[in-house]
């Protein structure tokens, strides 16, 4: 079973699951407007908040200050990122488990399925769900007894539509409206994307074909802060031509932010293809990149 947050996680976490809220609200008017270098006063008011206390609930929901974060936008990291030749990847996978990509903190529970399985997936399964407020927006998490089964961004959408979609990817399985549960669930995700430590693997439950689990468990092997290519990927599983597939199989990840997607990137360095927009990819790498360099 799922296990709540511990006295510690829960002091090294914002206070409530609400102080998220104006932490994505700045999120969306930094991407937005990193241009003009928005200033801590403007942002605030974005927020809603003086800048005293905002730059504090900000580092507390982000994990770093409003200004490095903005420095981070402005750098154009993920381009660099790509022009040190080296694969990223291979240094990625070099570390291992114990690396800092922190892959010790997840435990993937992964079940292969021929083509004709699929419209099976979840059978037998209770899948229980509901939505909190963590550092990108409103996000829906679903999750079985092994772990976490779904994680998407609200967005503008309703919630009919967002929950539509994770029926969607799981149609055989029974789904239990249930926020008390899914709040401290919601919670350690959130704290192992912003690289908090847990005192215990964070489960995650997937099912796919053989071919999408070996691209889901290549993700997992990408450090807090790294990039890499699609083609990067390919080759990492034993697939150099199959870049589009890969791409495929990028795009159907149904745990957003914990198998990071996000961290492919295409070879000239843009950032795009992302299922919940680029403005949030690039918000969470600029995130990513700025943590990882603290």
């Amino acid at each position: 079973m799922l296990k709540a947050l511990t006295e510690s996680e829960c002091a090294a976490a914002p206070q409530r699951l609400d102080d998220y809220e104006p932490v994505a609200r700045a999120l969306d008017f930094l991407v937005e407007n990193f241009e003009e270098a928005p200033s801590l006063e403007e942002t605030a008011a974005v927020a809603g908040l003086s800048s005293t206390h905002f730059q504090r609930v900000f580092k507390a929901g982000a994990g770093v200050s409003p200004k490095r974060f903005l420095q981070y936008l402005a750098a154009g990291e993920a381009k660099k990122a790509m022009t040190l030749g080296e694969s990223v990847l291979d240094a990625s996978f070099a570390a291992g488990l114990s690396g800092p990509s922190r892959l010790h903190d997840l435990f993937l529970v992964s079940e292969a399925m021929t083509p004709g399985q699929y419209r099976k997936k979840g059978d037998g399964l209770t899948i229980r769900y509901g939505f909190a407020d963590g550092p990108f927006g409103r996000a829906l998490l679903g999750a079985t007894e092994k772990g976490v089964c779904w994680l998407s961004f609200a967005g503008d959408a309703n919630e009919g539509a967002r929950i539509a979609d994770m029926e969607g990817d799981w149609p055989a399985a029974e789904f239990v409206r249930d926020d008390a549960f899914i709040a401290p669930v919601a919670a350690r995700a959130f704290a192992f994307a912003t690289n908090r430590p847990l005192d215990k693997p964070l489960g995650l439950h997937v099912q796919g074909t053989n071919f999408q689990l070996k691209v889901w468990e290549a993700l997992l092997k990408i450090p807090h802060g790294g990039l890499v290519t699609y083609g990067d990927v390919a080759r990492s599983i034993c697939a150099p031509k199959a870049s589009r597939a890969v791409g495929a199989a990028v795009g159907a990840n149904m745990i957003s932010l914990l198998i990071p997607c996000h961290r492919v990137i295409l070879s000239s360095g843009v950032i795009h293809n992302y299922r919940w927009g680029a403005a949030r990819k690039k918000a969470i790498l600029a995130m990513e990149q700025a943590s990882a360099a603290a």
